[in-house]
């Protein structure tokens, strides 16, 4: 609060990263977290696969990601027994 008895919300940007485990051309792992732990799982990940290319970039801001939900529409016509 304020002097004048307001509150003001302030935005806080939290930096979140992109780590990507490459085997040649192709991904086998992606993984998207705030900069802190995309920066320990890169490390765990260069550990494990040492022989693999290991990448960490910026997200943009409004990156959906793979937190993006399903579409909520039927995907099947029949249902599974």
């Amino acid at each position: 609060m304020d002097d004048s008895g307001c509150s003001r919300s302030v935005a806080v940007r939290v930096e979140r990263r992109r780590v990507r485990v490459w085997f040649g051309e192709h991904v086998v792992a992606d993984y998207r977290a705030e900069a802190e732990l995309a920066e320990r799982y890169a490390e765990a990940m260069s550990r494990r696969f040492a022989g693999l290319r290991v990448t960490s970039e910026p997200l943009p801001e409004h990156d959906p990601g793979p937190e993006r939900r399903l579409p909520g529409e039927r995907l099947w016509e029949v249902a599974p027994k």
